[in-house]
Order: structure tokens, then C-alpha cells, then sequence
């Protein structure tokens, strides 16, 4: 969509589902601020409470969250000895665990099958599909990324994320952001992007919160939203009602990115002319 001359904007919270904190701040910030849509884990803790927020959210755009690492997969442990420990999740090094999913048929084909398992789940809660993404950005490999979109087109699957993350706008916000992209993972954003664009999945041209991932500030959100270039943008956050609950992540500031999206000079940037806001299907 880099063609765009007008300024579009999906505003996501990831890991819907693995926490109430999580699914309150999803609820708040969608009612009472900028949050446009939530990506779905289908077998986190407190899936089925987000569902039901998402059922009374009608204008809420929910995609799913595949989770391939660091979380319990919705098929039996049993049944992906390849994929999970002995403590039945998935493992936390994704290194280790993309070898194996690229060297091994048997963990190829458990993979299929949990892929698979995670997109029935979401057609199960009869929620419509805006989107899909991976956890920790896992989507970006081959292997991961190739079943997806096979997979995927089966339940509808029409936009997904690739965090291209353009440093010259951070810095507008915040100059001297240290940040630089890995020329492996743009080696592998490049082929996603080349292979989701040929089976005409849309990717945003931009996304933002790879870098401040777990401290997008007030300050930091309003100056993105102002920022931004033509196109479809996304902004990923990680908001929650409280900054410790099950699963959270250390030193991730959770309850600020929820102050965030509902922020009044947040807000007032984006209801700025020609900027629309929506999720991923509204656009297209």
C-alpha cells in the first residue's frame, strides 16, 4: 500500500487473552481511547474472557496472536513433543526451536497441526479474522511464516503484521533513538512480505513498537501518531491494567502504555485531519 497518499492507522494490543489485566486495559482503551484492534492468544488464561469483551466490542478489530514460543499450545503436549518441554509449553528459545522446526519433518508436520488448531479456535469464537501476527514476531520464519499464510488463507486470513520499523521516525520523536534494524530479520521481512504480497495478503507499509516495546509513553504514542507517513501504519502496545500479573514481562510498563492510548493529547492527534483509524479490514 506504499502508494497511499492518505494516513491510515490500526492502533493493536497484543496478547489479548493472557490476563484480565490485559483484557481490561483492551476494553478501556478501546471505549474511552485510540485502541483500534487486539490480536487474540487463543489458549492463554483468560481467552474466553476476552471473547467475550470482543463480543460486546463490536467496533473492536480482533486478529489472532499465533503462539509458538513461550506459551501452552492449544493441542495436547503430547501430541508436539518436537515443539514443547517437559513442562508441556513451548520453548523460550526461539533460536533453538526455528532449527528444529526447519530440520525436522515430525516437528514440521506438529507444527502444521498447532497452527492449524490455533486458527479453528479463533473460527470458533465466531469472531470475525481482522488480522494475524506472531508472537515475539515468530511469523518471520520461512518455515513458520510459509504455514501460516497456507493455513491461513483456508479461515480467511487477509492482513498481517511485519514489523518494518523506520528508525528516521523515531527519531523525529525522540532524536538519538538508538535504533538499527538487523539486516538477518530485514532479510526475512523481506522474503514474508515478497510471499504474503503474492498470495495478496496486506502488510502495513510501517509499524511502530519494536523499539519502545513495553514503554510506549504517552509522549512517545502522541508524537507517532503525529509523525506519521502516508500509508498503513500499525502501532503495537502492550497495555494492562496492572504492571505485574501472570506472564508479564520484567521492566514492561504496562499500566503506562494503557495511560497512553487513553491520553487526551493522544487522542487529539488522532482525530487529526486526514488520519482514519480502524483495524486491518477497514482498510482493505
Amino acid at each position: 500500500m506504499s502508494g497511499h497518499v492518505e494516513r491510515h492507522l490500526v492502533v493493536t494490543a497484543d496478547d489479548f487473552g493472557a490476563d484480565l489485566a490485559v483484557n481490561d486495559a483492551v476494553e478501556v482503551a478501546h471505549r474511552e481511547g485510540v485502541l483500534t484492534a487486539a490480536s487474540l492468544m487463543v489458549s492463554a488464561p483468560a481467552a474466553a474472557d476476552a471473547v467475550a469483551r470482543a463480543r460486546r466490542l463490536p467496533s473492536l478489530r480482533v486478529g489472532l496472536h499465533l503462539v509458538l514460543t513461550e506459551g501452552v499450545p492449544t493441542s495436547p503436549a503430547r501430541d508436539l513433543d518436537r515443539l514443547t518441554g517437559a513442562d508441556g509449553r513451548f520453548a523460550s528459545n526461539m533460536a533453538a526451536a526455528g532449527a528444529v522446526m526447519f530440520l525436522s519433518p515430525r516437528a514440521r508436520r506438529q507444527l502444521a497441526d498447532e497452527i492449524t488448531a490455533q486458527f479453528e479456535a479463533f473460527a470458533a469464537t465466531g469472531l470475525a479474522l481482522d488480522h494475524v501476527n506472531a508472537h515475539k514476531h515468530f511469523h518471520l520464519h520461512p518455515t513458520i511464516g510459509g504455514l501460516m499464510l497456507r493455513i491461513g488463507r483456508r479461515f480467511g486470513m487477509k492482513a498481517a503484521r511485519l514489523p518494518r520499523e523506520p528508525a528516521a521516525i523515531l527519531r523525529k520523536v525522540e532524536p538519538g533513538t538508538p535504533w538499527r534494524s538487523d539486516p538477518v530479520v530485514d532479510a526475512m521481512i523481506a522474503l514474508t512480505r515478497r510471499r504474503f504480497a503474492r498470495a495478496g495478503v496486506v502488510t502495513p507499509d510501517q509499524v511502530f513498537g519494536l523499539a519502545w516495546s513495553g514503554a510506549m509513553t504517552a509522549p512517545r504514542l502522541e508524537g507517532l501518531i503525529a509523525a506519521l507517513p502516508p500509508g498503513l501504519s500499525e502501532i503495537y502496545l502492550h497495555p494492562a491494567a496492572a504492571d505485574l500479573f501472570a506472564g508479564s514481562a520484567t521492566g514492561y510498563r504496562y499500566v503506562d502504555e494503557l495511560a497512553a492510548l487513553v491520553d487526551s493529547g493522544v487522542k487529539a492527534a488522532a482525530t487529526r485531519t486526514g488520519l482514519r483509524r480502524g483495524g486491518f479490514g477497514d482498510f482493505l
